[in-house]
C-alpha cells in the first residue's frame, strides 16, 4: 500500500484548482513519461495485453478507489422520482417523432408496431441486466464499470470505446433531429435550416443549430444535477400531455383500412426497422450511470429503470399503431412523421402541437444523454483508458465538466455534418454490442467468482457460453442470409437452448444478489444475447463495415495508449488519487460494496 498524502500534498492538489491543461494532467503514466519510456512499454506490449487481459476488477475497487480519482464526489441527490423522469426524458425523443416515420416508409409498413414490440422486448431484457449490476455497484459508470469486474480489461475498453462512440454519435442525431422538428414548427422543410454544400451525399447539410442546442443543454448538466433534473421534469411532464393528444387526436383519425398491407416488406422488413428504432430505447442506460448520485439506489433504481421502461414501451407501441392508422405508410413523412399525418387530415394547427412536443422531448433526451454519457465518460477516465483529467469532478458544482464538455464538443462536430440515416444504424450496431455483452457479463457474475468457482466450472461455463453466443450469432446470420428457409434453426435454437440448461444444470451459481436480482437465470441474460445478436444480424451490412472501421480505430488507440496507461496504474506505477489512501478507506469502500450484494473478495492485482 502506498503511504497516504500528507497534508502538503493534499494543499498541493488544492492549489492546482479545477482546469489543469499540463503533459501530466493528460499523461501521468511512466510510460509516456518520455520516448524511450513509450518505446519500452511498446516493446512488452504482448505481455501488458495478456496481463489486462486476465485483469479483473472488484466491486470495493469501483466504489472506493476509482471514485477517489475524481478527487471531488459527485452529489447525491436524486430520487426514485428523478430517476423516473429521467428515463421519460432520455428515451422519448427523436426515435418515436423520426425514426417511426422513416422505418414505417422504408422497411415494416404498419407493422412498425411489431418492430417496436421486438425491440422493446429486448431492451427490457437488457433493463433487467442493468437493473440488478446498478444496484449492486452504483457507480458513474454503468456497464463499463460492470464489465471490469466481470469481463476484464479488454472487454471494458471495448465497451468504452463503444460508449463514447455511443455518446458522441446519439448528441448529433437527436440535434439534428431537433432542427428538422424546429423547421416543421415555423411551417419550413426539414431541411431548410441546413446550408447546403458540396460534400458527398449524407455529409452535405450543415447543421449550426444542432451545435448551439448541444452548447445549452451541455451547459444546463455542468451547472448542477438537481437543476438538470427539475428542467427535466417539467419538459418531460410537458412531452407526456403532448403524447397523450397525439394519442387520442390520432385515434380520432384513425382508419383501419391503412393497416393494408401490413407487412408490405415481409418479416425480414420488421426485424430490420427493429434494429434501427431499437435506437429509440437506447437512453435508458444513461439511468443506470446516476447510480453514483442516488440517495438509496437499492430502492430507487429498480423502481426508476423498470417503472419508466415499462410505460415507455407501451407508449411507443400506442404511437406506432396510431401513426400506422391516421395514413398509408407510403404517404408517412420521413422526418417529420406525427406533424405532417395531423397536416394530412386536416388538423394543420396539431402539426405546431406536435412539432412542439417533439422538440422539448428531444431538448430532455439531450439535456438527460449529456448528464449520464459524462457520467460514462468520468469513470472511463477515472481508469485511466482515457486521459484522467477527464474524470475531475468540479469542487463547486460536484459535476464532470471536463468529461461533459468532451463529449458536448466531440456531438456538435459531428452533428454539424453527418445526416440522421448515416448515424442510426451505426449507433444501434454500437448499442446492441454492448447490452449483449452486458447480459454476459450478468451469466459470468452469477456462476463464476474466481477463487470460488472450480476450475472445471469455470473452463464448463466458458464453454456453454460459447455455445449459447455462438448460435445466437448463427440464427442472427442464418436470418439474414436465408429468411424464407427453416432448416438451420432445427439445429440453431435447439442448440441455444442446451447451451442455456447446461448453464443451469451443469454449473452452480457462485453468488446470488441480496437486494434485487434478475428472474430466471440464466434463460432472461441468454434470452437477451439471442435478441441483441439477431437484431444486430438484422442490420444492413454498410452497418457492420462502419462499426468495423470504428472498431479497429479504437482497437488501435488501446494498443498504443490505453493499454499502457491502465497497465500503469493496476501495477502501481502512477501515483495518483487512489494510490494513496488508507487502509481504512479501502475496508470502508469494501464494506460499502458489501451492503448491497454478496461480494466475494477477488484475487489478482489491483485495477
Amino acid at each position: 500500500m502506498a503511504p497516504v498524502d500528507t497534508p502538503e500534498e493534499q494543499q498541493h492538489a488544492v492549489a492546482r484548482g479545477y482546469w489543469r491543461w499540463q503533459r501530466e494532467d493528460f499523461f501521468p503514466e511512466p510510460s509516456f513519461a518520455s520516448w524511450g519510456a513509450y518505446r519500452s512499454a511498446l516493446a512488452a506490449t504482448p505481455a501488458r495485453f495478456r496481463d489486462r487481459f486476465t485483469g479483473r476488477s472488484t466491486d470495493a475497487d469501483e466504489l472506493g478507489a476509482l471514485r477517489r480519482r475524481s478527487e471531488n464526489e459527485m452529489r447525491r441527490c436524486l430520487t426514485w422520482w428523478d430517476l423516473t423522469w429521467f428515463g421519460f426524458g432520455s428515451v422519448i425523443g427523436a426515435g418515436i417523432f423520426v425514426l417511426t416515420g422513416q422505418e414505417a416508409h422504408d422497411n415494416a409498413g404498419p407493422a412498425i408496431v411489431l418492430s417496436y414490440v421486438a425491440s422493446g422486448l429486448s431492451a427490457m431484457l437488457s433493463v433487467f441486466c442493468y437493473t440488478e449490476f446498478a444496484v449492486e455497484i452504483p457507480v458513474a459508470g454503468g456497464s463499463f464499470a460492470y464489465l471490469r469486474v466481470e469481463l476484464g480489461d479488454v472487454a471494458a475498453f471495448i465497451a468504452a470505446a463503444n460508449l463514447i462512440l455511443e455518446s458522441i454519435i446519439g448528441t448529433a442525431a437527436v440535434a439534428r433531429s431537433w432542427t428538422s422538428y424546429l423547421a416543421s414548427l415555423i411551417n419550413k422543410p426539414a431541411s431548410a435550416l441546413r446550408i447546403q454544400t458540396s460534400l458527398a451525399e449524407g455529409y452535405n447539410e450543415l447543421d449550426p443549430i444542432a451545435v448551439v442546442v448541444i452548447a445549452v443543454t451541455a451547459t444546463m448538466v455542468m451547472l448542477s444535477a438537481k437543476g438538470t433534473s427539475r428542467v427535466n421534469w417539467i419538459a418531460s411532464a410537458v412531452h407526456v400531455l403532448v403524447i397523450a393528444f397525439v394519442i387520442v387526436a390520432g385515434f380520432l383519425h384513425a382508419k383501419t383500412s391503412n393497416l393494408t398491407p401490413f407487412m408490405p416488406y415481409g418479416v425480414p422488413g420488421v426485424f430490420r426497422a427493429a434494429a434501427i428504432v431499437y435506437f429509440a430505447y437506447g437512453g435508458f442506460d444513461n439511468i443506470a450511470t446516476m447510480a453514483e448520485e442516488t440517495k438509496n439506489p437499492s430502492r430507487d433504481i429498480p423502481l426508476g429503470l423498470l417503472g419508466s421502461m415499462s410505460l415507455i414501451t407501451a407508449i411507443y407501441c400506442v404511437m406506432a399503431l396510431v401513426l400506422s392508422m391516421m395514413q398509408p405508410y407510403t404517404a408517412i413523412d420521413r422526418n417529420a412523421a406525427y406533424s405532417v399525418a395531423f397536416r394530412n387530415v386536416g388538423m394543420r394547427w396539431a402539426q405546431y402541437v406536435v412539432a412542439l412536443g417533439a422538440l422539448k422531448g428531444m431538448t430532455t433526451v439531450l439535456l438527460v444523454g449529456a448528464l449520464g454519457q459524462a457520467r460514462y465518460t468520468t469513470h472511463i477516465a477515472r481508469s485511466h483508458i482515457i486521459p484522467p483529467v477527464f474524470a475531475l469532478v468540479h469542487p463547486r458544482t460536484g459535476t464532470p465538466v471536463h468529461a461533459t464538455m468532451l463529449i458536448s464538443v466531440a456531438g456538435a462536430c459531428i452533428g454539424l455534418f453527418s445526416s440522421l440515416d448515416v448515424l442510426a444504424s451505426l449507433l444501434s450496431v454500437s448499442t446492441l454490442f454492448i447490452f449483449m455483452m452486458m447480459a454476459t457479463a450478468l451469466l459470468v457474475r452469477r456462476y463464476y467468482v474466481r477463487g470460488v468457482t472450480s476450475r472445471k466450472h469455470a473452463v464448463r461455463l466458458v464453454a456453454l457460453l460459447a455455445v449459447v453466443i455462438g448460435s445466437s450469432a448463427g440464427i442472427a446470420a442464418y436470418w439474414g442470409a436465408a429468411p424464407d428457409r427453416w432448416v438451420g434453426y432445427v439445429v440453431l435454437v435447439p442448440a441455444w437452448a442446451a447451451g442455456t440448461l447446461g448453464i443451469q444444470l451443469l454449473v452452480p451459481a457462485a453468488r446470488s444478489p441480496k437486494v434485487w436480482g434478475v428472474p430466471l437465470v440464466p434463460w432472461l441474460p441468454s434470452l437477451s444475447i439471442a435478441t441483441n445478436l439477431f437484431l444486430m444480424g438484422s442490420l444492413g451490412a454498410q452497418a457492420f463495415v462502419r462499426f468495423g472501421v470504428c472498431t479497429a480505430v479504437m482497437l488501435l488507440y488501446y494498443v498504443f495508449v490505453g493499454l499502457h496507461a491502465t497497465y500503469d496504474v493496476a501495477h502501481g506505477a502512477c501515483g495518483d488519487v487512489d494510490d494513496e489512501v488508507s487502509d481504512a478507506e479501502d475496508q470502508k469502500a469494501a464494506a460499502t460494496a458489501a451492503a448491497t450484494t454478496d461480494d466475494v473478495e477477488r484475487t489478482g492485482p489491483k485495477i
